[in-house]
């Protein structure tokens, strides 16, 4: 029977122990700047999906995303040894790294609303100065009172 609620708290240390380890006990410096942001755990709880994202030193720095994963790839084996060791589960769950698309979707999400928002504004100053090529409401046509209608016996 699959326990979501224990792979939830699993993904959940692992991605501690993961974390912690990167920024304590690997010594690679391409892992400086990397962070974990999730970690999925399949339900029978052999294999364990980390996602990461890096960032730049710097502001203007492109990240090394190549080099990131090369070192995550080469410290897999001790970042699962310690995971073994400070999860007490029987089976290790076998780590693999992937980079989180989400912030890079987010920038692109922005970029597409920052666009979406000029152009509104764009409509909206044309809009400011114009009129309607004809009548206000060319279908609306006066109301004509009907001799039969109820307003005529009330009279």
């Amino acid at each position: 029977m699959v326990d979501q609620a224990r792979a939830r708290r699993l993904a959940k240390r692992i991605s501690q122990i993961v974390a912690g380890a990167l920024e304590h006990e690997v010594k690679d410096p391409r892992l400086a700047m990397v962070t974990i942001t999730d970690t999925r755990v399949t339900g029978d709880l052999r294999e364990a999906t980390v996602y990461y994202t890096v960032l730049g030193r710097t502001v203007d720095e492109a990240p090394d995303g190549a080099g990131a994963a090369a070192a995550l790839e080469s410290a897999k084996g001790v970042l699962r040894t310690m995971v073994g060791r400070q999860t007490g589960v029987r089976h290790t769950p076998s780590l693999a790294f992937v980079a989180d698309e989400v912030p890079d979707e987010a920038r692109r999400m922005e970029e597409l609303l920052a666009r979406t928002r000029a152009s509104d504004a764009e409509v909206a100053r044309l809009a400011a100065g114009a009129r309607h090529a004809g009548d206000a409401d060319p279908y609306r046509a006066p109301r004509e009172e009907d001799p039969g209608s109820a307003a005529a016996w009330d009279e």
